[in-house]
Order: structure tokens, then C-alpha cells, then sequence
């Protein structure tokens, strides 16, 4: 597998992807990922920006640079707006809420808790994979923050497996943190839902809640000039990952719907994604995902074919995925699958005295 943009260390040119919209790639250390994108949606009053990457203080310098390139001072920066609840999308919110003042817009289902913390990296396993074979795996990018410690879990997952469980050093250092006021979540100012109309760049924009890769995404259109601001929903050549660690009963059938309703609207000329390059054709970007999903739905089937008994999510992603890639986030996405399945009525689901799910498709 070649390596995919989205994996492409951040440059510190700042491009003009609209009018009135820079696009400014931050620096990120996450597995699958070179990049965010925080675009900055100029006004008459300074800027609003979308999505400013991981909490830190090698971000915060990045993205004052950036806003210096523009002609810009942190303090310009009224509104803030997170497309969903993953740490390089909201990393720096609190920190413009504290230094500037800015307003934070998030959609109303907003939580960064147990689920969001432990469900795996951003991207898919396959898209992990591709990094691995191009030589980027573990490779930091200099000057990016690590990401936050994740919030304390553990337990069984509902497949069996194995929760994330946290060292009590990091455990410690979460609780320490939480208590002296220095975590990095911000305070949503103004929740928003599906439909609602934001002013943005001397323009109407609309909320579009789109949910699958976490029930919180939201996308933001802008009519006027064609333009989806896209978040991790639509990506140009990598697929988001789908957790089955999610507060969605089915979040691949979420995710199923979100990318049909942003296919059926009209006019749009260009895709802001949160990382990656800018691209025009959401139709057909839209269809591939979904063609993606649809293969590995019948894949799980021919596995359960073969195995002609009851078999477990572990034993189901041991045959989906290579051994490398074998492990909770496989298992997590394989899982969110065999629900899926179920859930259609495509799969019974047996749960015997170990406590263990397995499963068998018709």
C-alpha cells in the first residue's frame, strides 16, 4: 500500500481553500496520521477557526505561527468550533478560550469520556497498515505533541477482550491534573444540532450532524460558495475508524446514513476535510467508503461460512485482518461489524457460559 495524505507531515505554508477560508495544517503524533487541518474562517470581526489540533505547547506555537502568516493575533480569534470529540480536533480550544475569550461551538452530544478515550486510533486498521508498509510506522513528526492521556478505563470489552487499563502513574497524573484546573477540555459555550445556521466568514453556514465515527461529528456547508467543511467524515483517500467501543447502538449504520446524507446535497464544488487535501468529488468519495464497509460485511460472512459454528469477535478478525494488525482496535472495528450484521437480522449472536459472545451469520 502506498502511503496515503492524510499521512503527510504538516507544512507551514497556509493556503486560501475559499473565500474567506485558510486552510493551516497543524502537526500531529498520531498512528495513521501526519496532520490536521485547522481552517480559519475570516470575518469582519477577526477569524473563527475549526478543529485546532492536540493540546500542547509545540501546537499552540504552530498555530500562533500560523495565524501570524494571516495576518493574524491569537486575540482575533472569536470562535472556536470542534467537528467532533477527538483530541487534535479540540486540543487547543481551551487554550483560545482562556487567552483570547473565544466562544467554543461543539455539537450538543459533545463528551470526551471512557469511549472516545479508549476506542483506538482515528483511522481504520487497513489505513494503519499502509502507513506500516510505506516505512512511517512510529515515525514523529518534530515539533508535534504527544497526545493526552486518555481517561482511566478498564474491563471487559462487550466481545471479551481487554479494556485499555492506564498505569496508576498516568491514572495519578490525570486525577492531578483534573483537580488543579490544567486539563485541556474546554467548556462548550454553544451546543449546536442538525440544521442549525452559524455566521462564518461573513456567511450563512448549516450544522449537518453526521455521526458514525463518533456520535458527535458535525460537518458545516456552506451554500453559497459549494463548499462541505468535512471533518473526519469524508476523507480523501483513508477511512475513519468505526468503534465498536461507541455509545451508538450501531455506529456503522450511523455512519451508513451520515455519508448518504451529505452525498444528496446539491452543489457541492469542494471537500474541506480535517486531514489531507482539499477534493471535489463527494459522490463518488462517499460510495467508495461505503463499497469499503460493504466488502468487509462480506467478508465476515464468508468467515462464518467457513468456520460453520458460533465463532468469537477475536477469532472473526484473526481471519479478516493480517496478524501484524491483530489486536483490540481489529477486533473493535470487527466487532462493529458482526452488530452490524446482527442488528440487520444477517446474524445471530450466542453468548455461552464464558461470558463470550459468538456469532454466525445466515
Amino acid at each position: 500500500m502506498a502511503r496515503r495524505q492524510e499521512q503527510e507531515q504538516a507544512r507551514s505554508e497556509i493556503s486560501e481553500v475559499g473565500p474567506g477560508i485558510l486552510r493551516m495544517e497543524l502537526p500531529i503524533r498520531l498512528p495513521g496520521l501526519g496532520h490536521v487541518n485547522m481552517y480559519a474562517l475570516l470575518d469582519s470581526e477577526g477569524a473563527a477557526v475549526l478543529d485546532p489540533g492536540l493540546p500542547g505547547p509545540a501546537t499552540w506555537r504552530a498555530i500562533q505561527e500560523r495565524l501570524r502568516q494571516a495576518g493574524l493575533k491569537v486575540k482575533d480569534v472569536h470562535t472556536v468550533l470542534i467537528s467532533h470529540s477527538h483530541p487534535d480536533h479540540f486540543g487547543c480550544a481551551r487554550r483560545f478560550q482562556k487567552e483570547a475569550g473565544s466562544k467554543v461551538i461543539a455539537h450538543h452530544r459533545f463528551s470526551f469520556g471512557p469511549v472516545q478515550a479508549t476506542q483506538g486510533p482515528e483511522v481504520s486498521v487497513d489505513d494503519l497498515a499502509a502507513q506500516r508498509e510505506a516505512g512511517a510506522a512510529g515515525r514523529e513528526q518534530p515539533g508535534a505533541d504527544p497526545p493526552p492521556a486518555p481517561v482511566p478505563w478498564g474491563g471487559k470489552t462487550p466481545w471479551g477482550g481487554e479494556r485499555l487499563r492506564l498505569s496508576l502513574r498516568r491514572r495519578l497524573q490525570w486525577r492531578a491534573m483534573k483537580l488543579l484546573g490544567k486539563g485541556f477540555l474546554p467548556t462548550i459555550t454553544h451546543p449546536v444540532e442538525h440544521g442549525d445556521e452559524l455566521r462564518l466568514a461573513d456567511r450563512e453556514m448549516f450544522v449537518l450532524h453526521t455521526p458514525g465515527h463518533t456520535s458527535d461529528h458535525f460537518c458545516l456547508h456552506d451554500p453559497g460558495t459549494g463548499i462541505l467543511l468535512a471533518g473526519d467524515h469524508v476523507l480523501p483517500s483513508i477511512t475513519p475508524h468505526i468503534s465498536g467501543l461507541s455509545s451508538s447502538r450501531d455506529p456503522l449504520a450511523s455512519f451508513f446514513y451520515s455519508l448518504d446524507r451529505v452525498a444528496e446535497i446539491s452543489g457541492v464544488e469542494q471537500v474541506l476535510p480535517a486531514h489531507g487535501h482539499p477534493f471535489d468529488d463527494l459522490v463518488g468519495r462517499t460510495q467508495a467508503i461505503k463499497r469499503h464497509h460493504d466488502e468487509r460485511l462480506e467478508k465476515v460472512k464468508e468467515i462464518s461460512r467457513d468456520f460453520g459454528r458460533p465463532a468469537t469477535t477475536a477469532e472473526f478478525s484473526e481471519h479478516l485482518f493480517a496478524r501484524r494488525n491483530w489486536g483490540s482496535m481489529a477486533d473493535s472495528e470487527t466487532y462493529a461489524h458482526l452488530e452490524h450484521l446482527r442488528l440487520l437480522g444477517q446474524a445471530d449472536r450466542h453468548v455461552g457460559p464464558d461470558g463470550v459472545p459468538r456469532y454466525i451469520t445466515g
